[in-house]
């Protein structure tokens, strides 16, 4: 996002951008991500080391977990948002999106 405010409408599958723009959100993912680098940056350094495989193993759950954070963090947004937005405006195909979506979440647990 190149330093510009992007507009969205409404509909954010038409435009392929989301419909919400909360500073608050949006700082939050950001730092949970630089948080979650960090942990991927000290697994890769604990291989390096040779370091016990069971501590790495917790490392890597850890960092598994708090991605899961991050997409339990999208999703409400999405749901509240997007998703509220499309179904208010007729929409019902959305259902189908979401459904898809969350199952992949599901399954990746």
């Amino acid at each position: 996002m190149d330093g510009e405010k992007q507009e969205h409408c409404s509909d954010c599958q038409d435009t392929g951008k989301r419909s919400w723009d909360d500073e608050k959100t949006i700082r939050e993912l950001s730092n949970r991500l630089n948080r979650i680098e960090g942990q991927i940056r000290g697994i890769k350094k604990m291989i390096v080391e040779g370091v016990y495989c069971d501590n790495i193993l917790n490392q890597i759950a850890s960092a598994q977990s708090a991605l899961n954070g991050v997409a339990r963090l999208l999703l409400e947004k999405h749901m509240k948002s997007c998703i509220k937005g499309q179904l208010q405006a007729g929409d019902d195909q959305v259902i189908d999106e979401i459904t898809q979506t969350v199952f992949r979440l599901i399954n990746r647990s």
